[in-house]
């Protein structure tokens, strides 16, 4: 037998048993099916159709939800997919099916986030449109089902079940412009950070960056999620506390010198350590900029001079008591022991906000 000999196309009907029955003209003419075979077969009363441009459903009925959403991604991938040797068409196998490769380019918005597992997202099959994440400079429009959404760098995708999904937060970005009810947008933003999915801040910056942040319905969402965020965070902090066996501290204080001026707020403060905790719960908000320059200096200044006065600030923030509990009680318990080793710092009034 001459190894050398080409394989056989794939017979037709193999490709109709594949667990996703969604291919490109591309990936036809490797399985030997020329455009115009694949043309002919998607007439009216044919057995397949070309659902998009170049994308083929290898049967004639309604595509699944699954089907839609790697017929989009198939339409918005660059170039046509890796063949595995020149000139050998692909061989598909029981045990190792077609398995596409989409190279630059994520679902993002509404079906992202219902892939993500987001309840307050539509089901797939409610969403007449699919978002779809490319490059700027693509050279590609919407069509169908598929809408394209640009962006001038891609985040890195992240599996879920088994395909390329915006993160959260970017997948949120690309929702809320889309979206005018103040509702969707308030449970869609809520549930996010509820569920742990992502950081308020790292929300409102994606936010910012889409340009969204000048909406009055969405400015409104921002403030509850917030609101929203900083709530949790302390929640975790009081369990922290709790859990980890700390000393229990004055809880949300003024620090003031006797007689003398507000030297600022903290969110827990041991007196007979000098130890200080705040919570940094600042977000970015129009242009992707933070707090704007008076507040930075304003929170630098007091944690300065706390430290002058021989207090020591722990500064937490909420992605840290979200990630990673038992490591943050650790640093906040070895600032109360190493308290024994320092000189004593000045008397300070706590008066509770």
């Amino acid at each position: 037998m001459n190894h050398e000999t080409p394989l056989s196309p794939r017979p037709l009907h193999h490709l109709a048993e594949a667990p996703r029955r969604v291919l490109t003209t591309a990936q036809l003419r490797e399985h030997g099916v020329s455009a115009a075979e694949a043309a002919a077969r998607c007439h009216a009363g044919g057995p397949w159709q070309e659902f998009l441009p170049g994308v083929f459903l290898l049967h004639p009925g309604p595509p699944t939800s699954e089907e839609r959403l790697h017929a989009v991604l198939l339409y918005a991938a660059r170039g046509p997919l890796p063949r595995a040797a020149a000139g050998v068409p692909a061989q598909p196998t029981a045990q190792g099916p077609h398995r596409p490769v989409y190279a630059e380019a994520m679902v993002t918005g509404l079906a992202a986030l219902t892939l993500h597992g987001l309840d307050a997202s539509p089901g797939l099959p409610a969403l007449e449109k699919i978002d779809v994440l490319v490059e700027r400079g693509r050279r590609l429009r919407s069509a169908g089902c598929a809408r394209i959404v640009r962006t001038a760098g891609l985040p890195a995708a992240e599996a879920v079940t088994g395909l390329p999904v915006a993160p959260v937060p970017r997948a949120l970005a690309d929702a809320v412009a889309g979206l005018s009810d103040a509702g969707t947008v308030r449970r869609l933003l809520t549930e996010a950070v509820r569920g742990g999915y992502c950081e308020p801040s790292t929300v409102v910056r994606e936010l910012a960056g889409a340009g969204l942040l000048s909406r009055p319905h969405v400015v409104d969402a921002v403030d509850l999620l917030l609101a929203e965020g900083r709530a949790l965070a302390e929640d975790r902090l009081y369990r922290m506390v709790r859990e980890h066996g700390l000393p229990d501290p004055v809880w949300n204080v003024d620090l003031r010198l006797p007689g003398g001026p507000l030297l600022g707020g903290v969110d827990a403060y041991w007196p007979e350590q000098a130890v200080a905790l705040e919570l940094d719960t600042r977000a970015h908000r129009q242009g992707g900029r933070p707090d704007d320059e008076a507040v930075v200096s304003e929170y630098t200044g007091k944690r300065e001079h706390l430290e002058r006065l021989g207090i020591t600030v722990v500064h937490l923030t909420p992605r840290k008591l979200r990630e990673s509990l038992e490591q943050q009680a650790t640093v906040v318990r070895t600032a109360l022991m190493a308290a024994t080793d320092r000189d004593p710092a000045a008397y300070v009034v706590a008066l509770p906000r």
